[in-house]
């Protein structure tokens, strides 16, 4: 081969080379089986379609918002998944990119709507905080279901009710249902302190943010009755746990698995298209299976599924905002008061 040849040779080789280079997009969000779900089931097809390798980066809400912060000016995840409070967290660091315009957004529930996150994040899926209770004890005691948050303060429940502390969103949400029964809300939160140190802190069990102890305690029937989620309802009542998720009449709370594209990074087109690509109907039938209330008001469900989630015009009525703005910024002066009042 000639010389001239041989540089042509290299030549097309380099061309053909960075014509079919694939782009890598770095996912970060919740382990478990939505880690499983992500990589099986709803990333193989975008990366088909876009020609893009995809890594997934499990970790907690607050571990993938700590990385942006570690990473801010220099990018290397670029799509980043977390609960609706770290993700408040993360828009106001400036750490997430405006939403590029896109008809899906228009479907969106306005609770999970992108305007709800300052145009910077959307809601991906959601879950309802609020009241869990064993169905076969109620029964055997001639007990009624709960129907309100104040049920949990009824004085039959004693030693026998268990909710997160503050640091878990449930628990969160708790106190802030409890300061607006009472005439607070996050502006005035002490009404929500004094309900639950003097009517609800006398029936908890337990305070605890830890999933596998809950459920145990529901299985050895030290605690009848708490304040969780529907997802976490529908895995303990597939285990076969006599137990059912209330929706309050006072309103549960929304907890929003948010996501957006992150601020600065290498692949901006790429990273707008993924998050319109998990707010499509086929995307958000499939987080359904885990749990996750479709926030896409044209999504479809079967009726067992939709059994099982916060899911059409009803059910996504009786859902209850809470200001995250507001709560981040005096969460560490709630916590303190919380852990000198509460739990002493």
């Amino acid at each position: 081969m000639t010389r001239l040849g041989t540089v042509l040779f290299c030549t097309s080789i380099a061309i053909s080379s960075s014509a079919f280079a694939q782009p890598t997009l770095y996912v970060a969000g919740y382990g478990g089986s939505f880690q499983v779900t992500m990589q099986k089931s709803i990333i193989p097809a975008f990366e088909a379609k876009n020609n893009v390798k995809v890594v997934y980066v499990p970790g907690r809400s607050v571990e993938t918002v700590a990385k942006l912060q570690a990473q801010k000016s220099n990018e290397e995840i670029n799509v980043a998944i977390a609960d609706d409070g770290p993700m408040y967290q993360a828009v106001q660091y400036g750490l997430c990119d405006p939403l590029a315009n896109s008809p899906v957004y228009e479907d969106i529930y306005k609770a999970a709507a992108p305007a709800a996150f300052g145009g910077k994040a959307v809601g991906v899926g959601l879950v309802a905080t609020g009241i869990v209770y064993n169905t076969k004890v109620f029964k055997e005691k001639g007990w009624a279901p709960p129907t309100s948050w104040k049920d949990l303060t009824d004085p039959k429940f004693k030693q026998r009710v268990a909710s997160s502390p503050i640091s878990g969103t449930y628990g969160l949400h708790a106190l802030v249902m409890f300061a607006r029964m009472n005439g607070g809300g996050e502006h005035n939160i002490q009404p929500g302190f004094e309900a639950i140190r003097k009517n609800l802190s006398p029936n908890v069990f337990a305070w605890t943010s830890n999933n596998q102890q809950l459920e145990n305690m529901f299985q050895g029937g030290d605690v009848v009755i708490a304040v969780w989620g529907t997802i976490r309802a529908t895995e303990l009542e597939k285990t076969g746990v006599p137990v059912k998720f209330v929706y309050p009449k006072e309103g549960a709370v929304a907890l929003t698995a948010a996501v957006c594209p992150v601020v600065h990074n290498k692949l901006p087109k790429l990273s707008q298209a993924f998050v319109q690509y998990l707010m499509s109907p086929e995307v958000q039938a499939k987080l359904a299976t885990l749990g996750f209330g479709p926030t896409n008001s044209k999504t479809k469900l079967s009726a067992e599924l939709a059994a099982e989630v916060p899911y059409g015009t009803e059910k996504i009525s009786k859902l209850q905002t809470v200001d995250w703005n507001v709560i981040n910024r005096r969460r560490a002066a709630w916590t303190d008061e919380w852990n000198r009042t509460v739990e002493r």
